[in-house]
């Protein structure tokens, strides 16, 4: 059979990116060499091996020990899809604590799923305010579920989990946490906290390519979704069935994703050896440091202070600079990818990303380096080297 008349096939040659985006980061060597051995089969049962070591690994890094700890497949979003899927039921009342983006993502799927949904949203950039999901609870006799995203992707801002936390067990309430940007650059803390189902995302600060969801479910959630009246909507995204191939009995569920799941399994290994309270200080310092930079640019953070996200670090565009232009020659002249605003935040500011493998003191110059060099003629100035000089200056006095 001829092919003359398809287009002519060409050797893929995929640019190398340093990935300074929200999303994904650049993934560790170790992991993707990982990602090459040999196939095997989903049921074989050395790969039964592998995963149970994958959910021992992750018990750490979430912050549990009472949890069961799985991967789902998938990008975090099926990760929050599953959660919200398997934990409601029509007429089930979920309250959720919004001020971002993904917040705002949860909204949509929920009320796909019939659920009475109560939606409790807070100003961009800032933490939500406990106070208002104190004093909505007293305009109900029964709260199933609570969602919050520990660490909102969109605005840069981390969320302290305590009085929420608190909250949720006075009223006998099921905790659900997203933590896609926060789950190895943080403390999760899930048996601190008493979370019931925290879900997040393989592409960030867990350096593995994207594609996976890992999560943590209390015993109390998986009752929960066993005790139904009616079975989820999805089975795909069903946790109970997801559960069983994880656990002991290894009950097929669907083809898993194997090569993603060796890969998480290198990446996990990484984390501990470098320990997680040396990788939260890692994550942190270099934060700092680009916002030393930025700030010697004469740039201004969206969020300061406490509340604010090491691993995403949102600044307001300056006015008369456009933003297409910045990212794109970011992209096209020095192979450097920053994230774009979201939802209330799109055109307004560019969200730089710290994660995982992508944190490093050299990716920082490099960025103040280029941006040095392209916001002068647009307009912007700046005296050359000064962002540079900035964060290597905080870098010289925290070592």
């Amino acid at each position: 059979m001829s092919h003359k008349n398809y287009p002519e096939s060409k050797n893929l040659n995929v640019p190398p990116r340093l990935l300074l985006g929200p999303g994904p980061s650049n993934a560790h060597p170790r992991v993707l060499q990982s990602m090459t051995g040999p196939m095997i089969g989903y049921l074989d049962p050395d790969f039964m091996k592998i995963i149970e070591e994958v959910s021992q690994l992750l018990k750490p890094v979430f912050g549990t020990k009472n949890n069961a700890t799985l991967a789902i497949s998938g990008t975090g979003s099926a990760g929050m899809e599953a959660g919200l899927n398997s934990l409601l039921e029509p007429g089930d009342t979920v309250i959720m604590c919004i001020c971002g983006f993904f917040g705002l993502r949860m909204k949509e799927m929920a009320e796909r799923l019939g659920a009475n949904v109560i939606i409790l949203e807070s100003e961009w950039g800032k933490p939500f305010p406990v106070e208002i999901l104190k004093n909505e609870f007293k305009n109900h006799k029964q709260v199933k579920l609570v969602t919050i995203v520990q660490a909102e992707t969109s605005t840069g801002v981390f969320q302290n989990l305590d009085e929420i936390s608190t909250l949720t067990q006075q009223h006998d309430s099921l905790l659900m946490v997203d933590a896609v940007t926060s789950l190895g650059g943080n403390n999760v803390d899930v048996d601190k906290y008493k979370i019931d189902y925290c879900y997040s995302a393989t592409q960030k600060c867990l350096a593995c390519p994207p594609g996976l969801s890992p999560v943590a479910i209390s015993q109390r959630a998986l009752e929960s979704v066993k005790n139904r009246n009616q079975k989820p909507s999805s089975w795909y995204l069903d946790l109970n069935l997801i559960a069983n191939y994880w656990g002991e009995d290894h009950i097929y569920h669907h083809t898993a994703p194997v090569s993603n799941i060796i890969g998480l399994r290198e990446g996990l290994k990484i984390i501990l050896e470098e320990g997680i309270e040396s990788r939260i200080y890692r994550h942190l310092k270099n934060s700092l440091a680009l916002r030393a930079g930025l700030t010697s640019l004469g740039l201004e953070l969206v969020v300061e202070g406490d509340h604010s996200l090491p691993q995403i670090t949102p600044v307001w565009i300056p006015k008369g600079v456009d933003d297409a232009i910045v990212r794109t020659s970011l992209l096209q002249d020095y192979g450097i990818e920053i994230g774009r605003g979201l939802g209330e935040f799109a055109g307004r500011v560019w969200r730089i990303g710290l994660m995982g493998e992508s944190s490093k003191p050299e990716n920082i110059f490099a960025l103040l380096s280029a941006l040095e060099k392209i916001l002068p003629n647009l307009g912007y100035e700046i005296a050359q080297g000064s962002g540079v000089a900035g964060a290597s200056s905080f870098l010289a006095k925290s070592d």
